[in-house]
């Protein structure tokens, strides 16, 4: 298969993940508005409901290893429409919940589980392979697509939930999920060399063009062929892993717990609202702005700056109990939204970048195991310090930390001393 667009089919791989992410996230993240409905529906105990959504978290990290190496071996079709399958199933299942076990396997396992595939990690496996300059740029404006989504998509899940219950809405869900994703997920391809291509869309170089300028910085490095064994032995693996437990630690603490300390302040509910889908707006063109920056100053620099956002964010917070004012409040969703979300636009960039090979999906899959543990672990604590010290002072205190332990971490790891982003390039020659 040779590209015969007028574009380069690299563009074609970012927006089937562009609408693969804006429909497979948010699905996920449509649980939020189903836990009233439910408990309506059934009496269950909040925590025993809740579960099922935490419990989808767990399933999410054992599975991501997993994904990372059926990468490897299948390509991301393969992959893609494994999570199509799972998620669309967990939904269709749903409404025929009777039991809490019934939700648990549905909308935790199965939607769990599909998730990985069709979300972050399971799209950072294989959507770097296809830029090499611009990278960055294209990573941020796929994963825009979550954005887009949770403006378009959520709202209609919610209109649907009070027309005719959470069961058609869980249906309907099912239904986009395989007539709108499986099909398309059937366009991707691994790496443009699969189609006869070159990263870019680059042309392919002759005897009497200009030789390319080499990104690599440490030639050592780059030229180990890397296993998960190996990278497991070495002191760059475990930074980022360190990094990016922290990274999703801060990130989905702030996102669990912000609407109930706005409430607990005294804010209103529709302010609550308001700030939880401005960052969401936010994040749209701050994963696109600071995806095309780390093009040009490096991967390490923008996971600070979305580092140092969270944890302005969380200043902010705790700035807010004793002065709360509106302009905290705008201050805290600006630095989350635009700054923190940034970050996703690099989460697979950094790795690639460090351990290039046939076994990134294995090495990626297993870093992402400690990211997914961290985004479990920020809620759970943060919740856990509220309720020993009876305020969110302390938790988002440690949540500022944290913060900033993630980039140092990252900045240890340093994927710029191994392969330049294009930026720099020109520098190491």
């Amino acid at each position: 298969m040779k590209n015969r667009l007028p574009f380069y089919y690299g563009w074609v791989i970012v927006a089937v993940v562009f609408v693969t992410m804006a429909i497979g996230v948010n699905a996920r993240t449509a649980f939020s508005l189903l836990f009233p409905p439910i408990i309506d529906e059934f009496g269950w105990d909040r925590g025993v409901t809740a579960g099922a959504f935490s419990f989808g978290f767990v399933v999410s990290g054992f599975m991501s290893p997993l994904i990372g190496r059926m990468m490897d071996r299948f390509g991301p079709r393969a992959v893609m429409e494994l999570g199509v399958a799972l998620m669309g199933g967990g939904m269709l299942l749903a409404p025929w919940t009777t039991q809490p076990w019934h939700l648990y396997l549905t909308i935790g396992v199965l939607v769990g589980a599909g998730s990985v595939c069709l979300g972050y990690s399971g799209q950072s496996l294989f959507l770097p392979n296809w830029f090499a300059r611009r990278r960055g740029l294209a990573i941020g404006i796929a994963f825009a697509g979550v954005g887009i989504g949770s403006v378009t998509l959520l709202p209609w899940v919610q209109h649907m939930i009070e027309q005719t219950g959470w069961k058609t809405a869980c249906t309907a869900m099912g239904i986009l999920i395989i007539v709108v994703l499986a099909p398309i997920n059937l366009l991707l391809r691994k790496r443009p060399e699969d189609i006869g291509l070159l990263p870019d869309g680059d042309p392919a170089p002759t005897a009497t063009s200009a030789k390319p300028v080499s990104n690599i910085v440490d030639p050592v490095w780059a030229g180990t062929d890397w296993t998960l064994h190996l990278a497991l032995r070495t002191a760059r693996f475990w930074w980022i892993a360190i990094g990016y437990f922290c990274g999703l630690y801060a990130w989905y603490a702030v996102q669990v717990h912000q609407t109930k300390f706005l409430l607990d302040i005294g804010f209103s509910s529709s302010v609550g609202v308001w700030a939880l889908g401005v960052v969401s707006l936010l994040g749209i063109p701050g994963q696109i702005w600071l995806g095309h920056l780390s093009d040009r100053i490096g991967r390490e620099w923008v996971w600070a700056i979305s580092c140092f956002g969270f944890a302005i964010c969380f200043a902010a917070l705790v700035a807010l109990k004793f002065w709360p004012s509106l302009w905290l409040v705008y201050l805290m969703v600006f630095t989350q939204g635009a700054l923190g979300y940034g970050m996703t636009s690099v989460l697979g960039p950094i790795v690639l970048e460090i351990f290039q090979g046939k076994q990134y999906g294995a090495i990626f899959g297993t870093i992402m195991l400690a990211a997914l543990a961290g985004g479990a672990a920020g809620p759970w604590a943060t919740g856990v310090l509220h309720d020993v010290t009876g305020s969110y002072t302390i938790a988002f205190t440690v949540a500022i930390a944290v913060s900033l332990l993630s980039a140092i971490a990252i900045w240890l790891a340093s994927p710029g001393k191994v392969r330049a982003v294009a930026g720099r390039a020109g520098r190491q020659a």
